[in-house]
This record gives C-alpha cells, structure tokens and sequence, in this order.
C-alpha cells in the first residue's frame, strides 16, 4: 500500500467520500493513528452499515438500534472489513470526525492531528488474520507518507477517550501491529 500525498488517498482502498469532515486547524501536522472497533448493527458483520452511517445515508428503520443514532455525524478515513478490504471516506490531509471529546499525551482533540482506523468488528469478538495484515500495510503506508507520527503513537480509542470508549477492545492484539510502529 502506499499513500498518494496529492489526494492524500490510500492506492490500494476503495475510496467513498464522506461528507462528515474538515479542515485540520492551520499548521496542525498528523502526529497519531487511531485504531477503532465498530459493527453496525451492533455484533453484526459484512452488511453495509457503517458506510450508511459514514456516508449519511443511514436509515432508521432498517433497524431498531439505527434510531438511537440517528443524525450522527461521524467518520473515519479507513474502514477495514473482516475480510481485509479497505475502504477509504477522507483523504488523509482532512479532519476525519471519529475521536470526539479525547486526550492523547496532553493534547486534547485527537480528530484535529490524528488518522482515524475503523476495524469491523467488536468488543468482545476477535479481529481477523486478514484485518491485522490490511491494518498493519496502512500503518506502514501512512508513517512513511507522514514521517510526523511518531513510531510508537498508534493507540486505541479506548486509550484516548477512558471511561467513554472501550474499543478496539480486548481482544485486540497490539503485538500484530507493533512492528508497523504501534503500541498501546
């Protein structure tokens, strides 16, 4: 994989544009990959429900829990399936809208310098050999397009919003990206 710095696209994801971001504040350098966990509806896998979500075309009465989160405005750049395939909803160089209220080493608002990973998945469910390997290539790819991330700062949402967010969980293997740069 490797990451077009003109469109700021990754070459080997499929790209969906979402209209959920922004600019990032001016000056403001990508300093932090954010590794995410989300299943849309909850605990279910392969549909085509986060790109709804992502892409504001979620319907509410597809199902019950679509209603609580109706009207959400989020995003993420990635998006990785169980089976490995990634597709991208904001260049790189764009505010994704995926960290909300979050502290990173004393820096509040982690969406302003931060590249926002979604993993299909749960909780309390194991990730996929196949994500891992996608998961691992994009790190790789973004730290060598954006030599400001630091080695080590690939985290967790729950890492960087405690007590709000408990994902990717514990069932996350950090060892697999480790080498890629990450670390807990």
């Amino acid at each position: 994989m490797k990451v077009d710095l003109e469109t700021g696209l990754l070459n080997q994801a499929n790209f969906v544009p979402s209209p959920n971001c922004d600019e990032r504040p001016e000056g403001t350098a990508i300093e932090l990959v954010v590794v995410h966990g989300i299943s849309l509806p909850p605990r279910q896998f392969g549909g085509q429900g986060v790109e709804q979500l992502f892409t504001n075309q979620l319907n509410p009465e597809d199902d019950p829990y679509y209603k609580t989160i109706e009207g959400l405005k989020v995003s993420a750049h990635l998006f990785i399936n169980r089976k490995g395939e990634v597709t991208q909803f904001v260049p790189f160089h764009l505010r994704a809208w995926h960290a909300g209220v979050s502290r990173y080493q004393a820096r509040d608002k982690c969406n302003d310098f931060s590249i926002g990973i979604e993993l299909e998945g749960t909780d309390h469910t194991p990730y996929t050999a196949s994500q891992y390997s996608a998961l691992k290539q994009a790190v790789q790819a973004i730290m060598e397009a954006y030599p400001s991330i630091p080695k080590d700062a690939v985290t967790g949402h729950e890492h960087i919003a405690p007590g709000r967010k408990t994902d990717p969980g514990p069932y996350f293997m950090w060892a697999a990206i480790r080498s890629s740069g990450g670390k807990a």
